[in-house]
């Protein structure tokens, strides 16, 4: 019988059975609409009220200030366009390794005319503040930097940022894409002065198709869309009140499990990093050693990474050479581009990404599975 080893997490993950229960209890019980005065359209704006609460509190920001959205490409669209046609001024900034929903975003402004700058990174994947600091610009209204990098986990060092943009004045808006470390590593907006948030269910144990976005109580965006009155008129529509529920109690579950959770994915990492570079020669970590507890990046060599994945796949093994948003492309991965990898070595690379359901069991099998078919891929390759 074939195992089934789940470690694409950084793709989606597994909706957890106790966010599936308050999930189906909101379709078949609670499904009232929140904007109806009735009973039932009470019971269930308490639902999404509720849901607003518990991911304000795993912030540590207001409820008022946390907006639903349909997940996080839409919430960083938001941030980014609402924000950018809001503000006076033409030239908005970010990292050359974000994910594609901002820097498809960014397209779309320099479009419309903004000045756009893509800020470069180190060989770990990580930005150097003080290239930020010497790109900004009295016409700068918006800075946009991930918390966590998707494909290699390089965590941005938030707090000099921070530092960076308070020192030089109060008319940039900062925006955090925080979808990839939501739930695996802490962050308090207020704390560092971030004014626009985005996260997304899907990414920690709660169902696909919804997400949410932070905006501070002094930011003011031009909403995306038109419509009801819905979230201050910010995100018009009727609620996903289903989804909604089940983020929140994914948020619940993750602030719960907390740092235990997150330590216990690092040591899995590590366990399965050092495994591969000492068991699986011509291989290398990509990115930075310690970085996000639940992402390592690895390039075999001699190795396509797509005929690896399906030949993981056919013994229970799953695993991307990439994000899902771009897998499917024949385009050579940006992120690794940005690190100086290009050609066969991008293309024989691999993302394992880790949840907190992951056992030890699990990481020792692929251990035991891997040697063995890359040895056999290579052989291949070479007749």
């Amino acid at each position: 019988m074939i195992r089934e080893i789940y470690l694409d997490n950084s793709a989606t993950t597994r909706v957890r059975d106790e966010v599936a229960n308050v999930v189906l209890g909101a379709m078949t019980r609670q499904y009232g609409n929140p904007s109806s005065l009735h009973q039932m359209g009470i019971e269930a704006e308490r639902l999404v009220e509720e849901a607003r609460e518990t991911l304000a509190r795993s912030l540590g920001v207001k409820a008022n200030t946390i907006y639903f959205t349909s997940g996080g490409t839409e919430a960083n669209n938001l941030a980014l366009k609402g924000g950018a046609r809001s503000r006076r001024g033409k030239h908005i900034i970010t990292t050359a390794i974000e994910h594609p929903s901002v820097l498809n975003a960014f397209s779309q402004l320099k479009e419309e005319g903004f000045r756009v700058t893509l800020l470069p990174v180190d060989g770990a994947g990580i930005l150097d503040p003080e290239e930020l600091r010497a790109h900004l610009t009295p016409e700068t209204i918006l800075v946009s930097t991930m918390q966590v990098n998707n494909e290699i986990g390089s965590i941005q060092p938030l707090a000099e940022i921070a530092a960076v943009l308070r020192g030089w004045g109060s008319n940039i808006l900062w925006h955090v894409d925080a979808i990839q470390g939501f739930g695996k590593l802490p962050l308090k907006p207020r704390e560092l002065g971030i004014h626009l948030l985005s996260l997304s269910g899907h990414k920690f144990h709660g169902p696909k198709g919804v997400g949410a976005l932070y905006v501070a109580e002094n930011v003011r965006l031009k909403p995306l869309l038109s419509g009801g009155g819905q979230e201050e008129d910010l995100r018009p529509g009727t609620e996903n009140v289903p989804g909604i529920v089940g983020l929140g109690q994914a948020a619940k579950i993750a602030r719960a499990e907390g740092e235990e959770a997150a330590a216990r994915m690092a040591s899995l990492k590590q366990q399965l990093v050092e495994g591969i570079l000492t068991q699986v020669p011509g291989t290398r970590l990509n990115g930075p050693r310690e970085g996000a507890p639940h992402i390592a990046n690895i390039t075999f060599t001699g190795v396509r990474g797509e005929t690896l994945v399906h030949a993981l796949g056919e013994v229970g093994i799953y695993v991307s050479t990439g994000s899902a948003c771009s897998s499917r492309s024949a385009k050579p991965n940006h992120v690794l581009r940005a690190l100086g990898i290009g050609g066969e070595e991008a293309r024989g690379t691999l993302r394992f990404s880790l949840s907190p359901l992951n056992q030890r069991e699990e990481i020792d099998y692929v251990l035991e599975q891997l040697p063995e078919i890359v040895a056999e891929l290579r052989l291949f390759y070479r007749r």
